[in-house]
């Protein structure tokens, strides 16, 4: 798949492929477990919302991209609603919360590891975090992407394995229909209390579509189209994701007995929560059942890595950003001689991202990486009504007029309400430890070179191939353009 197929019109199934790949990555391999362990299965109800919220959030973003076509998302948008110390800010916001992901790869990888080597010692844990943010610095600073097949590859060991998973599960559930209706019954055994963490846990999976930008005039009648987009794209992931989780509750059971709370073998204490019950829907067959696990487990294993590359790019393209802004020290900014890569912002989030890959654990990386995305969605949907209050008109009409970005403040409101006192503690220290690096370098000017690169109609471009390559989004590529060819050889039969 190559960018110049991206530089004619885009259209609706463009789009929609566009928004499920910056979307879907190998969240669920992660956040799974997370919300059973709050919910149970009633967790299943909270991805629905989750991707309900995610629509109405991705909706004011289009209302902005409507007003404001800029590069940068919520940073531009709120720069150009309250000024610069409020874009920083937003921006800052983003960064914080792009890095934390970061940090939570290198987790979750780690424990999907554990599950072939559970006696991995406290320092080869940390020895493994290490070399897989060492291997993922090397592989951003060089810049190697695969290309061509090696891509479509690489796309199907993402994708096999939790195809494989899907059809393992719904045999499972098929044959053993008692078993797995007991595993839903009682429907919320915990009651309703950790609802709000939950929803922001599960709401992780969603994030993406935040920092992707898709320049409206290469858009085939973006007032149609971007909303229709919008909507069937998340509604894609959101049906992968219940799908997944559907088939994950039939075959695991959800939680513990309150006498034995930390028991293995079930969905709400497995670090590995698809490979684990891959390995349970077979247990008739033992040798099938190891082989299985492996295919899910390393299937994991390298989505988790690519999840930490793509996430890797964007964070660093993001401090690149605000570096060309002269908001961030040029460090960020300077590009590698041989490779042409932003090496030094990558190498300084990685190495930082690692650090709190030691010290935290996943459900406060997480949670305190939602918070800070909800302040970057919070000033997104408040952004509409100051920039229409600025006489700024929008460059094709989107309905919902401020119906969407009420909704989107009261959701992001909620969104950051549901995080602990801990992690909004902590999320205020580190908002207000961005204070003074504005203050230092605030003064500065701008990199207009860099800026012009970041700006142009070809790197946007090019942004948008990467991100049409990414996981599903790939595979439904490949469907738009066997369908393509099939109508075109259909027209050709005909004419002839």
């Amino acid at each position: 798949m190559s960018e110049v197929q991206l530089k004619s019109q885009l259209s609706f199934f463009d789009v929609t492929n566009l928004v499920v790949g910056a979307i879907i990555g190998a969240d669920v391999y992660v956040a799974s477990a997370l919300g059973a362990k709050l919910l149970g299965p009633f967790s299943l109800v909270v991805w629905v919302i989750a991707g309900i919220i995610a629509i109405i959030i991705a909706l004011c973003f289009a209302q902005c991209a409507a007003l404001l076509p800029r590069v940068g998302g919520p940073y531009a948008y709120a720069h150009a609603a309250w000024g610069t110390f409020a874009g920083f800010i937003v921006g800052w916001s983003l960064y914080l919360a792009e890095w934390l992901s970061l940090a939570v790869f290198p987790v979750a990888f780690t424990n999907y590891l554990m599950y072939f080597f559970p006696t991995l010692s406290w320092a080869a844990q940390y020895g493994v975090k290490v070399l897989f943010v060492i291997f993922l610095i090397v592989t951003n600073t060089v810049g190697v992407k695969a290309a061509g097949r090696t891509n479509d590859v690489l796309t199907l060991v993402k994708l096999v394995p939790l195809l494989f998973f899907a059809v393992v599960g719904l045999v499972f559930v098929a044959s053993n229909t008692g078993i797995a209706a007991g595993h839903y019954s009682p429907f919320a055994p915990l009651g309703f209390g950790g609802f709000g963490a939950a929803l922001v846990l599960i709401f992780w999976a969603y994030a993406g579509f935040e920092i992707s930008t898709i320049p409206a005039e290469e858009i085939k009648d973006p007032s149609k189209t971007i909303p229709r987009a919008i909507v069937v794209g998340i509604l894609i992931v959101t049906v992968f994701y219940l799908v997944t989780n559907i088939v994950l509750f039939g075959v695991m059971p959800s939680l513990p007995p309150p006498s034995s709370p930390t028991a293995q073998g079930y969905l709400a204490t497995s670090n590995a929560p698809l490979a684990t019950a891959t390995n349970r829907a077979l247990l008739a067959i033992p040798a099938i059942a190891l082989i299985g696990a492996v295919i899910v487990g390393v299937g994991a294993l390298i989505s988790v890595s690519g999840s930490d590359e793509s996430g890797m790019i964007g964070t660093s393209r993001l401090g690149y950003a605000l570096a060309a802004d002269g908001l961030f020290p040029r460090t960020f900014a300077k590009i590698h001689p041989k490779y042409k890569t932003p090496y030094w912002g990558i190498i300084i989030q990685a190495v930082t991202a690692l650090v709190a890959a030691i010290v935290g654990n996943l459900t406060l990386l997480i949670a305190t990486s939602v918070f800070f995305m909800a302040i970057a969605y919070l000033a997104t949907s408040g952004a509409i009504f100051s920039l229409r209050r600025k006489g700024i008109k929008a460059q094709f009409h989107l309905r919902g007029g401020l119906i969407i970005p009420s909704l989107g403040i009261i959701f992001s409101i909620y969104l950051i309400t549901q995080c602990t006192l801990t992690q909004i503690g902590l999320g205020f220290i580190m908002l207000a430890i961005g204070v003074p690096i504005y203050v230092k370098y605030s003064p500065k000017k701008e990199i207009a070179e860099l800026k012009g690169e970041l700006l142009s109609s070809e790197s946007r471009l090019r942004r948008a191939a990467q991100q049409e390559e990414r996981f599903l989004a790939h595979a439904l590529w490949h469907i738009k353009t066997y369908y393509r060819n099939r109508k075109g050889k259909g027209q050709t039969g005909n004419k002839a």
